[in-house]
């Protein structure tokens, strides 16, 4: 499919685009542990989250779609059974790393597979963590690539310091440890995102939180029950950058999108975008379901070059190449580091980036773990 883009003087108007990714995950997964039946509006219907869906049905649990809304119907912390084929795990990372955290708690096989490109992710980075718990796990590449095979069952807590912030490898430590003996903790440098944690606390999970020197610790202990869950899904913050990162280079530009996750965890790239100058304001905060949910309107302003600092990652993975086209816009340079988990993602994102740059016309110095974006260059036409 080819697409056309043309040159627009300004643009202006409300929206709300569509639901978070990351929310609508683990809504599924946390109401197939629950006790009851959860109702998660505002679902995202996508690939990935549709694999969960499937994923979660074939260990048992009821999931029903009426007009749009989803019934989930519980079957509590030890009520998942064995399926009778693979886990077909599609392109989804995310679905992947959090059912080998659930399934490690079950004690049956199960076995997990996906399509070429998720089969060249690792997954040592959760099967190692969870085999020191007592889920037993065997894969392809000493059990860090899929297909992967797991028997869970009796595990005991651990502490885990999650050196590359991943979120999805620390929310599959704490899953597993609402089936673990003692205390389950998990330490970052950084906080990675939270969506985890906040979940599992609305649902009456033992949850402790604290900033330390060492960074941020989380703990969990063994859990008797999950609650249900009422959840409006909010918008998915990394697709209201795209229309916030129009509205920053373009002239007169200003716009409301309505509905946006605002977690600290993931608005990274909206806090980094006023460093930049850019006029963005968070209105109506409300709470829902343990996430912070505003009404956020970017206005269009000059831009200055900054600085993305290691520790900033994080809260703006999934941003950085957006942000990246944005310095090109720049008074100034933009200097990116810390970025490395860019380059395991589908595709090496700083690699991929870089390359299109060069096809528009554009220059930027690659970095192992980042970039250096020159500013005020003029983009070329290019496919």
């Amino acid at each position: 499919m080819e697409k056309t883009v043309k040159k627009v003087k300004r643009i202006e108007g409300s929206l709300r685009v569509p639901s978070d990714k990351s929310i609508s995950h683990r809504a599924i997964i946390l109401s197939s542990l629950a006790d009851g039946t959860s109702v998660v509006k505002n679902f995202l219907k996508a690939g990935d989250t549709l694999t969960t869906v499937n994923a979660y049905r074939k260990l048992g649990v009821e999931i029903v779609e009426k007009e749009g809304v989803y019934y989930i119907h519980g079957k509590g912390l030890d009520g998942l059974k064995e399926p009778d084929d693979f886990l077909d795990m599609g392109n989804s990372g995310t679905t992947t790393r959090l059912t080998l955290g659930v399934l490690a708690g079950f004690d049956f096989f199960a076995a997990l597979t996906g399509d070429d490109s998720l089969r060249k992710r690792p997954m040592k980075r959760v099967a190692e963590p969870l085999s020191k718990m007592g889920a037993k796990i065997d894969g392809r590449k000493d059990s860090n690539l899929l297909p992967i095979s797991i028997r869970g069952g009796k595990l005991t807590g651990i502490d885990f310091f999650n050196e590359k912030m991943s979120a999805q490898v620390k929310s599959a430590i704490l899953l597993a440890g609402l089936f673990a003996k003692g205390e389950t903790t998990v330490i970052e440098p950084v906080i990675s995102r939270d969506h985890t944690e906040n979940m599992l606390n609305s649902m009456g999970a033992y949850v402790n939180r604290e900033f330390t020197k060492d960074g941020y610790r989380v703990t969990v202990k063994k859990a008797d029950k999950l609650n249900p869950i009422h959840i409006n899904v909010p918008a998915d913050p990394s697709s209201a950058a795209f229309f916030a990162a129009a509205a920053s280079i373009i002239p007169g530009s200003h716009i409301e999108l309505k509905d946006v996750l605002v977690n600290p965890t993931r608005d990274g790239f909206f806090r980094k975008l006023k460093e930049m100058g850019v006029k963005v304001q968070y209105k109506n905060k409300r709470d829902e379901a343990g996430e912070i949910v505003a009404d956020i309107y970017v206005s269009y302003h000059e831009l200055k070059g900054v600085k993305v600092e290691p520790q900033e990652v994080p809260s703006m993975i999934d941003e950085i190449p957006l942000l990246a086209i944005i310095a090109t816009q720049a008074e100034g340079e933009t200097v990116i580091t810390g970025a490395h988990e860019l380059r395991v993602k589908e595709s090496d994102r700083i690699k991929s980036v870089i390359e299109n740059f060069k096809r528009l016309g554009l220059e930027a110095e690659e970095l192992p773990d980042g970039m250096i974006i020159r500013g005020k260059q003029k983009v070329k036409g290019g496919i």
